[in-house]
């Protein structure tokens, strides 16, 4: 029996993570970054490296982005963690060097993430996050 990979839609702010990583000092490297366990995948949206000239290596990092364009932050928060979670899970056996980070607008993280609710969520998993501005196709800031 063969099986038919669906890739998922991209995000909304896709190609301004994209741009903002490359800004950044990142290349790309995967677009998505496929998880694979047996026969199923997930798709992160994004894998991403940087040489690290101190260390003579490089960091790898993978990207979920989300929009926060519904009406319910928290429902975003909902869903942007649940994929986190299990993306984070799968990532610390099959790929445990490349650390997973949450993309989302900053004006989403200053609604939404940094609401007394969404705190205790953010601190016990250790979500790694950064903020980018969608006009300006930059990040703004890493929180790790």
């Amino acid at each position: 029996m063969v099986y038919k990979v669906i890739m998922p839609a991209r995000d909304f702010f896709h190609d301004v993570v994209v741009n903002a990583l490359t800004k950044d000092g990142w290349v790309i490297t995967d677009d998505p970054y496929t998880i694979a366990m047996g026969r199923k995948h997930v798709f992160v949206d994004l894998g991403a490296e940087r040489m690290l000239a101190a260390k003579k290596g490089s960091q790898e990092i993978a990207i979920e982005i989300k929009s926060f364009r519904r009406m319910s932050g928290i429902r975003d928060l909902e869903q942007a963690v649940g994929q986190y979670a299990l993306y984070h899970a799968l990532m610390a056996r099959l790929d445990p060097e490349r650390q997973l980070f949450l993309a989302v607008p900053h004006q989403a993280y200053e609604n939404v993430f940094t609401e007394p609710i969404a705190r205790p969520v953010l601190e016990d998993l250790n979500v790694r996050t950064f903020t980018f501005d969608p006009q300006k196709e930059i990040i703004v800031t890493w929180i790790t």
